[in-house]
């Protein structure tokens, strides 16, 4: 139905007819980098509702409208998956959120470990780069990205109902193949650059609900193994089945 290439999100409701605000960003990225006018069509989705073809009705500098004319695609969820990860070099925790977002986990959830070089992140920054993720790989679903919270304490209030793929380091050799594991909420989880200490090696290892796996014969750089992991998950476990 879409001839439109372009694919916005928009947190709004979406319906036949519906008007849709434009941000001052979403008008200048449209109107002015895109050059677009009144009556060109994007594609628009809130997460919610599916993808949306929409027309532009008018053209302002500082905001805008469109117009929702009718659904091109059903909402699509992603499997009970999150990503834990300890944060990295920026440009390095962009691309494993901007990944984790393709590769279809559901939430994102930045760790403070004993090793973890950063000590703040910048959650609008990288909840952005997950939108824009979005936006290019045709998702209706864009995953919420959490706030920096230290390992421990996300450990201390974990629902053991939701089980952790702990890729660690230390298991060189064939990677997993996550037979016979059971299906359901599950956490795939990375360590830093200089990995787990062994206070946490020692924690990590005695909790019930985590697996520890191989992600093959050589030590991966950590948005190497975040993208490695997921593709496994999904792969084994998820909706690439």
């Amino acid at each position: 139905m879409a001839q439109a290439k372009i694919r916005l999100y928009l947190d709004h409701p979406l319906a036949a007819g519906q008007p849709l605000l434009l941000s001052q960003a979403q008008a200048h990225y449209l109107f002015a980098v895109m050059r677009l006018a009144a009556g060109a069509q994007v594609l628009a989705f809130n997460g919610r509702q599916g993808e949306w073809l929409a027309e532009v009705v008018q053209v302002s500098k500082r905001g805008g409208t469109l117009r929702a004319l009718a659904q091109t695609a059903p909402q699509r969820a992603p499997p009970d998956l999150w990503l834990m990860f300890a944060p990295i070099k920026k440009a390095r925790t962009d691309f494993i959120v901007e990944k984790a977002a393709e590769l279809g986990a559901a939430r994102i959830l930045p760790v403070q470990t004993d090793f973890t070089n950063a000590e703040r992140i910048r959650q609008d920054r990288l909840q952005a780069h997950a939108i824009e993720a979005a936006e290019q790989c045709g998702g209706t679903f864009v995953p919420e990205v959490a706030d920096l919270a230290p390992l421990a304490r996300s450990l201390d209030g974990w629902n053991p109902a939701r089980q952790i793929l702990w890729a660690d380091e230390s298991r060189l050799g064939a990677a997993a193949t996550l037979a016979g594991l059971a299906a359901g909420p599950w956490a795939v989880l990375i360590g830093p650059e200089g990995g787990f200490s062994a206070p946490e090696r020692i924690r990590l290892g005695a909790l019930p609900f985590v697996t520890p796996v191989s992600l093959g014969p050589r030590i991966l750089r950590a948005d190497t193994a975040a993208v490695a992991a997921l593709t496994l998950w999904q792969a084994s476990l998820g909706d690439w089945r």
